[in-house]
């Protein structure tokens, strides 16, 4: 990594690509970077109502990239937002003609991060169009290993993709140690527990850590932050337990990945699921291994219990008037699409919501079980209702996407994927804008009954609440109780925050169940891992689908089947859902939704912006550029996977 007075130049000359915003050294300690634009400090160009165009380009996924861009008023507050996917995927393309028994194997690489959901969907998605109902050994595996995902990935996300954009790093340089070690016994508290990092000593050693780093002028993995923004809220002994946290999470996650590894095979792109059941006998007849993975899982748990949600707690009730602010919720009336209520806070967005649920806790097929997570639908911020799914209303629309299409709405099973790139306007400085009222997005629409509507950790809890689930109802109302916030808070970038936290401990603790039933179903002398069926007579003229949740929301694989071979396929994934663009009748997205209302504290320094993008978990790893609408290049920040900027 260049010295940060190089990053500086690289910034000046207009090489930023690899760098963050200019940071002159002595600089650090005071406001973490210097601005990256002009002498004045200001934007160059604004319209006659004083409006303010930003492009955030590429907030970059593990399976694309992400642009972001923002119309922002006077006051400081977002009144319009698109969300465009700039690189094609087109494994859609990829598998027809494909032995379907394979295609999970070349499904799984459509990301990075949540791999084996994707390879368990296609796999479900033969084994629905088969009529295969898996053994027990086959069911509660699987559901290990997607819990194993669903709590690393959340994990991973908060700390090391999305705690930084509600910590300031360099303010944790000016905490007392002591002070900070009560505070985490305070929070430690509020959760019902102990800290997991303890003592005036251990806050110290970490605090001198990145000490070090400032007066070195080398803040390495801390290196592109806004530190000193006025977007962050937490006093200095609350940011240096985040980062104290941060830092120890990396090695936890790293003990939470070998328990995807051990039922799975490997982490990332498990092997050991095949159309049928699972392929890891061993494992599940070694006492020894099953007796790893339980050590493993009461380790995660402990954190999770014992860091993750006191941090949760101490982030909510910090940044509480944000997510509370109903006047920052985005509101349809001046937008088409469904009609927000007014609830909720910053980043609050649609407030309809969605799950397909997942956990399959029964032998009875995988469409007939009961679910750990249920599925429907909470519509318009409606907690009183919920909507039953109904899997004939899912469509997806490319009138605002680079694709030809039918004219009207496609079901997954008869999707098309027949790219149509139109490109992009220019303009006289330049710089390439979306035409946002044409296509704009590789991100196909989709839509439930005609509408929007948002997935994920989120959805997931808000149905399952307001469905009464006695489980989650459990978990949230604990969550709200000892937080003191009310209901709607959820609705909101801080409640998108706080759902993926709460859904963490609600499936780890019913991973230590499943994997005591996995023990003694084993002991009782059931090994069966997998159920024969006849390819060549099952596979002439069917079809399937593989519904379930993935980590960051509704994840379902689409599979048509002639003879033996894929004929169609279509994978219709949570970032689909939700970083779609404008519907066919301009219905707003579900990060658009989420932007629109927000306040920015500086717009040349657009964390608000990035700290809602990242509550969906779009697994960001690239770079950020950002240009006014004069074309002028106002900074470009390295998004790094380990820093989440």
């Amino acid at each position: 990594m260049p010295e940060i007075n190089e990053q500086a130049d690289a910034n000046t000359t207009g090489g930023g690509a690899e760098t963050a915003a200019a940071v002159e050294t002595t600089e650090v300690a005071a406001t973490g970077h210097a601005p990256a634009h002009g002498a004045d400090g200001n934007f160059h160009s604004t319209d006659a109502n004083g409006n303010k165009h930003i492009i955030v380009d590429p907030i970059t996924r593990i399976e694309g990239h992400l642009r972001i861009e923002a119309v922002i008023d006077s006051n400081n507050k977002i009144i319009d937002a698109w969300s465009s996917s700039t690189m094609w995927r087109g494994i859609e393309t990829i598998v027809q003609n494909r032995d379907p028994r394979d295609v999970g194997l070349m499904t799984m690489r459509i990301c990075g991060v949540c791999t084996g959901t994707h390879y368990q969907r296609s796999v479900e998605a033969a084994e629905d169009a088969f009529n295969v109902t898996i053994p027990k050994n086959a069911r509660i595996v699987r559901n290990l290993i997607q819990g194993s995902l669903q709590v690393h990935d959340h994990f991973v996300h908060f700390y090391h993709l999305h705690a930084l954009d509600f910590v300031d790093v360099v303010s944790a340089t000016k905490a007392d140690p002591e002070a900070t070690a009560k505070e985490a016994e305070k929070w430690a508290a509020v959760a019902g527990t102990t800290p997991y990092t303890a003592g005036t000593t251990a806050f110290k050693a970490v605090q001198d850590r990145i000490i070090k780093f400032v007066k070195q002028g080398r803040l390495g993995i801390f290196g592109n932050g806004y530190w000193g923004n006025a977007g962050y809220k937490l006093t200095p002994e609350q940011n240096l337990i985040g980062v104290s946290h941060y830092l120890t999470g990396l090695d936890v996650q790293r003990r939470m990945s070998k328990m995807h590894a051990l039922f799975g095979g490997k982490s990332p792109h498990p092997q050991s699921i095949v159309v049928g059941g699972v392929t890891c006998v061993q494992d599940i007849q070694n006492p020894a291994r099953i007796s790893l993975f339980q050590e493993l899982l009461a380790e995660t748990t402990d954190f999770v219990k014992r860091a993750y949600l006191p941090d949760i707690y101490m982030a909510g009730t910090a940044y509480a008037k944000e997510a509370t602010d109903a006047s920052a919720t985005f509101h349809a009336s001046d937008h088409k699409g469904t009609l927000g209520k007014g609830v909720g806070g910053t980043g609050g967005g649609l407030l309809s919501y969605m799950s397909y649920g997942d956990f399959r806790l029964d032998d009875t097929g995988f469409y007939n079980s009961a679910l750990l997570l249920p599925s429907g639908l909470v519509l318009d911020g409606d907690i009183t209702k919920v909507h039953e799914l109904d899997e004939a209303k899912i469509t997806e629309d490319v009138t605002h996407s680079w694709f030809e299409g039918t004219g009207a709405p496609e079901h997954p099973y008869d999707g098309t994927t027949i790219p149509k790139y139109t490109g992009l306007n220019k303009k006289e400085d330049g710089y390439a804008y979306l035409k946002t009222e044409e296509k704009y997005s590789w991100i196909k629409s989709p839509l439930y009954d005609g509408r929007k509507v948002e997935v994920g950790p989120l959805a997931r809890m808000v149905v399952g609440y307001v469905k009464g689930d006695e489980k989650i109802t459990k978990y949230v109302g604990n969550f709200l109780k000892r937080s003191g916030l009310p209901i709607t808070v959820l609705f909101s970038t801080v409640g998108r925050t706080a759902a993926r936290a709460i859904e963490t401990e609600f499936i780890a603790d019913e991973m230590k169940v499943w994997a005591a039933e996995l023990a003694a179903n084993a002991a009782s002398g059931d090994l069966r891992t997998w159920t024969e069926f006849d390819f060549d007579e099952v596979s002439k003229d069917c079809r399937g689908r593989g519904l379930a949740e993935a980590p960051r929301g509704s994840l379902g694989h689409w599979m048509v089947i002639k003879d033996g071979l894929v004929k169609n396929f279509q994978a219709v994934v949570p970032s689909t859902w939700n970083a779609g663009p404008r519907g066919p009748n301009g219905e707003v997205g579900a990060y658009e939704a989420a932007v629109i209302g927000t306040v920015v504290a500086n717009p040349e320094e657009p964390l608000e912006i990035i700290r809602t993008v990242h509550s969906f978990d779009p697994c960001i790893a690239c770079a950020v550029h950002i240009v006014d609408t004069n074309g002028k290049e106002l900074a470009v920040y390295k998004v790094d996977p380990t820093c989440a900027f």
